[in-house]
């Protein structure tokens, strides 16, 4: 018997605890088309999300206060109902103590990742059996500064990623210009540093991507508007430099920031986005030698694109705009790339990240 799908989106946001700040939509694959399923109030600045579609839980960041009123890392873990597309808040718990910008969850639910980009710090927090926020287990802080006086007069940790085979963590620093690497201690459940990625001075690395094959990563940088390409070799741990790339037209001058990075799940495509000239940039890889070459320059048809998410089909993109409040949908050429809008948005308060993924609905 074959079980009825639908692809559920699900969107962080900045909010204060009394604002609605998770929020539920359906995809309507015909049109394109969001519809509000469920929101979530309570949580301070739930603005970026992990997704486990097999055992259907949400995990997010959030804030806490010190008692001395300071603002500190907070995790929570949600249990969806796919049938309804609502959540039920599972529980939440501290995590480090400066606020976090990412989470990321292991596949094999032992832990979650956050990054804190003011505390200059990564932290390993375990998940319980349920799928529950558990301890802090182990907390590195960032040493080292970069060129851009402005943005880099101290570590700035903005994302962890686990290797394909989740023996190592990868943690790009935009403060530094490096891209941390930690293996990690099963048995002492800790972080053990295991060397860095060097890349090009202000560049200011912000996400990075796994090629399917294993053979590739791509790293988004946000304050040069650049994509670092490496070889990666899942053995020893290490990424090798390959090439940047700009990720803006040729013509373009304004100001402009780099957000998300993403690679379709044949490999064939790198998607990232632009804050400031408000686009997708669509490349086309190589995988013979794992350089790019661009396709596309797509409006996001609204301003300060900070996240996308493609669906795990590759068929789909939706594209957060935090600063005019909505979020929109696009079609996928599966040849060629290129996003195809279609003309579908919602309005949501200040989102910053979508994930994505169909769950049964009987």
């Amino acid at each position: 018997m074959t079980t009825e799908k639908r692809m559920l989106v699900f969107i962080g946001s900045y909010s204060e605890e009394k604002d609605n700040s998770v929020h539920v939509y359906a995809l309507d694959e015909k049109t394109g088309a969001l519809s509000l399923l469920d929101q979530v109030s309570g949580l301070q600045n739930p603005t970026f999300l992990s997704l486990d579609t097999d055992n259907a839980r949400l995990y997010s960041i959030a804030e806490r206060r010190s008692e001395q009123g300071e603002r500190m890392g907070a995790a929570v873990s949600f249990e969806i109902d796919p049938r309804a597309g609502t959540l039920k808040e599972l529980n939440r718990a501290g995590t480090v103590d400066a606020t976090t910008c990412h989470i990321k969850r292991d596949k094999h639910n032992r832990y979650v990742v956050v990054s804190s980009y003011g505390g200059g710090k990564v932290g390993l927090v375990s998940l319980t059996a349920d799928g529950r926020i558990g301890q802090l287990l182990d907390v590195h802080e960032h040493q080292g500064s970069g060129p851009n006086k402005d943005r880099q007069e101290g570590p700035h940790p903005h994302s962890a990623w686990f290797s394909p085979d989740e023996r190592f963590v990868f943690v790009p620093d935009l403060g530094i210009d490096r891209v941390q690497i930690y293996a990690i201690d099963e048995d002492k459940q800790k972080l053990v540093p295991h060397g860095s990625a060097e890349l090009h001075p202000g560049a200011g690395p912000r996400h990075m991507a796994f090629h399917p094959s294993g053979r590739y990563a791509y790293v988004i940088n946000e304050l040069d508007s650049t994509v670092t390409a490496f070889q990666y070799d899942a053995q020893a741990g290490q990424l090798a430099y390959l090439a940047h790339y700009s990720t803006l037209p040729g013509d373009y001058k304004g100001e402009s920031y780099c957000a998300e990075i993403q690679i379709s799940p044949d490999g064939r495509y790198v998607y990232g986005s632009n804050r400031g000239h408000d686009s997708i940039a669509v490349y086309r890889i190589d995988e013979a030698s794992g350089e790019l070459a661009v396709v596309q320059f797509c409006s996001t048809y609204g301003e300060h694109p900070r996240h996308f998410s493609l669906s795990p089909d590759g068929k789909w993109l939706i594209a957060a705009n935090r600063d005019t409040n909505n979020v929109v949908t696009y079609r996928v050429d599966q040849e060629s790339g290129k996003l195809q809008p279609t003309g579908q948005q919602i309005t949501v308060a200040k989102p910053v990240c979508i994930q994505m993924d169909y769950f049964p609905v009987r």
